[in-house]
């Protein structure tokens, strides 16, 4: 039996939930869970899909991930965590300690470059007070151009309005998708 809240829209779909899926799925490949639920409100799908940034960005994929996988660790999103792993781990080039490592309550320095490091403490404070420390925000400026950090801070809000959403409706995972490390839950 499932707890998810809402039930996803299931097929036939509309011609607008179509061209909202169409935006983020590739050709052929049924829409997830977290799309089909969300269906359920055209408007919302559709402002969504094309209000994402898992398009070719000023950051490179590796960036991208480390922030949204810290930022749905952070807020205990399993489903948006594992759906990331399972699609892009490889792309970005992330070990297998250094996936579950985003879900650890500190950040182990021996795992991540200094520039990743920063990244995660980016968001950890993001994630505990809404805002970044002027410190870090200075050695975050060695590193990122100010496009960049516009992206990076609008991943991880971003990511933090997606787990809203998944952990809210209580979404069942993806049968595909990994899980969080035993140490996480």
């Amino acid at each position: 039996m499932s707890n998810q809240r809402v039930a996803p829209l299931e097929p036939p779909f509309s011609e607008r939930a179509e061209e909202s899926f169409a935006v983020v799925m590739p050709p052929g490949t049924p829409p997830l869970n977290i799309f089909r639920t969300i269906g359920r409100n055209e408007r919302v799908l559709s402002r969504m899909v094309r209000g994402g940034l898992l398009d070719r960005g000023s950051v490179s994929v590796a960036q991208r991930e480390l922030v949204i996988l810290r930022a749905c660790a952070l807020c205990g999103a399993e489903y948006e965590w594992g759906v990331h792993v399972t699609a892009f781990q490889h792309q970005a080039g992330f070990s297998s300690h250094q996936i579950a490592a985003t879900c650890d309550a500190a950040i182990n320095p021996d795992l991540w470059s200094e520039e990743q490091q920063l990244l995660l403490n980016m968001v950890d404070e993001l994630h505990a007070s809404a805002t970044i420390a002027e410190q870090t925000w200075q050695q975050l400026r060695t590193y990122f151009s100010e496009e960049q950090l516009i992206e990076l801070l609008m991943l991880a809000g971003l990511y933090h309005a997606v787990s809203f959403m998944v952990n809210g409706l209580q979404l069942e995972n993806e049968t595909f998708a990994a899980r969080f490390p035993p140490s996480a839950q």
